[in-house]
């Protein structure tokens, strides 16, 4: 199923150019999926009438961004001729896929659309496979136009975010530290990375810094720390409604039967 974007609105960053570009990291299995992504990669999977990646693209497409960069790897045929497929169905929209040449994270997949990036231009990204309220990407594009930042990255509120990564902020959501993946039950915080952000450029250079993590993959969170810990600008905000990275068997029965997407409204 494909939605059509007619009219679109167009964020300006502060500089007065248009965030236009969307960086989606869709590479990865999903391992902990099982079955469900044994043949069909994890961002294809269907969720309301629709695979999970396309309605991130829709949403960021009502929210104003024209151009896609989809980042492949497990199973990239299908995502790729996905990516060819939306494009056809929403003239103006330009979708383009970039494979990944080696899986290994998250920091390896935002330098595989390093070159398909102006020097000069900030850019959205995230991840390929994160299901929220369609009102969010709305929220964070207005945000990302009007704010000055080196990152600006979502959170949603979680009791324990020890399946993602922990974020601590400060009373003016400053963002202070990120700890991937923490300890069941060891965070002191309740905001967990919801996996949408916008960046300038400078980001490359500290993706290019990264070294394999102990579970041997380059993960961009380490990244955004080594930003904070420079004194690059790093801030954050809130999502609202239903969220769900769609890591387990369990969350794509939940997803299934809450989802509910709808038109964003500011």
């Amino acid at each position: 199923m494909h939605r059509s974007f007619g009219a679109r609105r167009c964020y300006l960053d502060t500089m007065g150019t248009p965030i236009r570009t969307a960086v989606l990291l869709a590479a990865g299995r999903g391992s902990r999926l099982g079955r469900f992504t044994a043949d069909t990669p994890k961002p294809m999977l269907e969720v309301a009438g629709a695979p999970l990646i396309e309605h991130i693209t829709g949403a960021l497409a009502e929210a104003g961004v024209s151009r896609f960069i989809v980042v492949t790897g497990y199973l990239g045929t299908q995502v790729a001729e996905w990516c060819g497929r939306f494009a056809r169905a929403n003239p103006g929209i330009e979708v383009e896929s970039v494979a990944q040449g080696e899986l290994n994270g998250t920091g390896g997949a935002i330098l595989a659309a390093r070159g398909k990036i102006a020097d000069d231009a900030r850019f959205i990204f995230g991840w390929g496979d994160v299901l929220m309220d369609r009102a969010n990407y709305d929220r964070f594009a207005t945000r990302a136009a009007e704010d000055d930042f080196d990152l600006l990255l979502a959170v949603n509120r979680m009791k324990d975010p020890w399946r993602g990564a922990a974020v601590y902020l400060s009373a003016d959501l400053r963002v202070e530290r990120i700890i991937e993946k923490p300890p069941q039950g060891e965070s002191t915080t309740e905001w967990n990375n919801a996996g949408i952000f916008a960046a300038r450029p400078v980001l490359f250079d500290y993706a290019m810094r990264l070294t394999p993590s102990p579970r041997g993959e380059l993960e961009l969170p380490l990244a955004f720390d080594a930003m904070i810990s420079e004194g690059r600008e790093v801030r954050a905000i809130d999502m609202r409604g239903f969220w769900s990275d769609v890591g387990t068997p369990e969350d794509l029965e939940i997803a299934r039967k809450r989802f509910r997407p709808k038109r964003s409204r500011r």
